[in-house]
């Protein structure tokens, strides 16, 4: 019997064991640095002569790893293994799936400190960002196996008398993975424990720039039980092997986290019905989000302060709940804005080896390069506050930047940057601040600061996002506690680590007997 579901704690390094412990393993990761990953298919390593690079983004200089890279003849052969793995895992019993992932979960916590160091290295996340990265990757794996065995019961329906009604959930077949960079083991492990836990098998194609960590954990799945074909790990292409296998007619269901772009482009692929295919694809889309921290007149300014900092520059920006809109009330906005400037001002940017830096690298020179031609565009369209400047020399690192004074239609209040720039708008009352807030495709987070309850209702009922929080940031999703996704083109509102996320990997089935 299963304990009752706790989210795993986060690590104080103020404890100095515990900041000894990853000092430790930080040192051991350099000494594994340059390894080679090989793709893995129904249940076999494979050497390929291409390799994708994995580099530090604080460190260009430093290579985490070459991970091999597929070809689509390779990704036939892991969509054959797939679904011939599936005719035995979709009928698993549900309780041995969900031990899996509980043993997977064990491995990773008794390991934390050795994965946080390797996020740290590959994605260039601060100590406290790469601890709760990890934290949430063993949370996906334990709520979910309880939600499977919940799951597994079906839903209580109606039976008339002479007959005996049942309502149960089935697998749907082969799901593709397609995890984002920036919850580079977070996102990665939910996205692909959710479908297996189901009793779908899967290819987990990485993102391009956090293989490692990926690979990795494809081994520790492996060490906890997972059988041969179940799990494919296929780092590749989007183009040569994304499309491929998203256009494949024996692919059931896939599952996306990223850009909007990409996002719309394979939903609308997905929704082809090719050659051999005898059914619709399943589409689990999360794509990104341009998030307002919204303060009233009756806030409380040091809740305020925190919560747009926190939202706007943790992990550089580089997260789709990001608050990258400040919506301010008039009478309040000159204070809030001078005395976010001054905390932003303190904030701590470098290579994220020490607890101590607040802000590492952004992930790679194509981000670097965008996000910076974003503070030009801010440059002409308001007034820069702090920041402003990027350093690429050593590694990808941009000064956390503050635009004032902005249109609600400027292209930096409604256009998604993925970095360390936030941008400031006054609002005239309360109404208004919804009012702009909603200006936006996206709707994927927000935060209200207030005191007033009347206001909280009404922002319940008109602030339209998938994720609303009240008195604080609007960053930092809890698996069972937030479940997480967004409305318009944020995506698909999945609700990822929810109650309701497991069965959109199903098919419910309505079985009725006569007696």
């Amino acid at each position: 019997m299963l304990t009752p579901y706790k989210h795993e704690p986060f690590t104080d390094f103020s404890i100095e064991s515990n900041r000894k412990r990853l000092e430790s393993e930080l040192e051991k990761i350099e000494r594994k640095l340059g390894g080679t990953y090989d793709l893995l298919i129904d249940g076999e390593k494979v050497l390929t002569e291409e390799k994708i690079t994995s580099i530090n983004p604080g460190k260009k200089e430093e290579i985490v790893g070459y991970v091999a890279k597929a070809n689509q003849e390779h990704a036939e052969k892991a969509v054959q293994a797939a679904n011939q793995a599936f005719q035995t895992w979709r009928y698993t019993n549900a309780i041995d799936r969900a031990n899996i992932l509980i043993r997977a979960a064990a491995i990773i916590r008794r390991r934390k400190s050795e994965f946080t160091a390797l996020l740290i290295k590959e994605a260039g996340k601060p100590w406290n960002e790469a601890d709760a990265d990890i934290a949430e990757g063993i949370d996906f794996m334990e709520y979910y196996a309880r939600q499977m065995i919940e799951l597994d019961k079906g839903k209580e329906i109606n039976s008339r008398p002479g007959e005996y009604n049942r309502y149960l959930y089935t697998p749907s077949g082969v799901a593709v993975t397609i995890p984002p960079w920036n919850f580079a083991f977070a996102i990665m492990v939910g996205t692909t424990v959710a479908p297996l836990v189901t009793g779908n098998t899967v290819i987990l194609k990485p993102a391009s720039a956090t293989p490692v960590i990926a690979a990795e954990f494809v081994d520790v799945l492996l060490e906890a039980g997972i059988p041969d074909g179940v799990i494919n790990f296929l780092p590749g292409s989007g183009s040569e092997v994304g499309d491929y296998l998203v256009d494949h007619p024996k692919i059931a269901l896939i599952t996306f986290t990223g850009s909007r772009e990409v996002g719309t482009r394979l939903y609308e692929r997905a929704a082809a019905v090719n050659e051999n295919q005898f059914h619709l694809k399943r589409t689990i889309v999360e794509m990104g989000g341009k998030d307002t921290v919204v303060v009233d007149n009756e806030a409380d300014i040091d809740i305020a302060v925190d919560a747009i900092v926190t939202s706007a520059f943790g992990f550089s920006g580089q997260k789709c709940s990001a608050g990258s809109r400040a919506v301010v009330h008039e009478d309040v906005y000159d204070e809030v804005l001078e005395r976010v400037v001054k905390r932003t001002k303190e904030l701590t940017v470098g290579e994220t080896t020490t607890p101590d830096v607040n802000m590492g690298p952004v992930i790679d020179q194509a981000a670097f390069n965008k996000i910076m031609n974003y503070i030009e565009i801010g440059k002409a369209e308001g007034k820069l506050m702090t920041g402003g400047e990027g350093d690429d020399s050593k590694g990808y690192f941009i000064q956390p930047t503050i635009f004032a004074n902005l249109d609600v239609e400027a292209r930096i209040m409604q256009e998604e940057i993925f970095g360390p720039v936030v941008a400031f708008a006054k609002a005239k009352d309360f109404d208004h601040a919804l009012e702009i807030a909603n200006n936006s495709e996206y709707g994927l987070t927000g935060a209200v600061i207030t005191n007033n309850r009347e206001k909280i209702n009404k922002a319940s009922r008109e602030f339209h996002v998938g994720n609303l929080y009240f008195n604080r940031n609007c960053t930092g999703a809890i698996v069972g506690y937030h479940p997480f996704g967004g409305f318009k083109m944020s995506g698909t509102d999945s609700k990822a680590g929810g109650p309701d996320y497991l069965a959109l990997h199903m098919l419910a089935k309505t079985i009725s007997e006569s007696y």
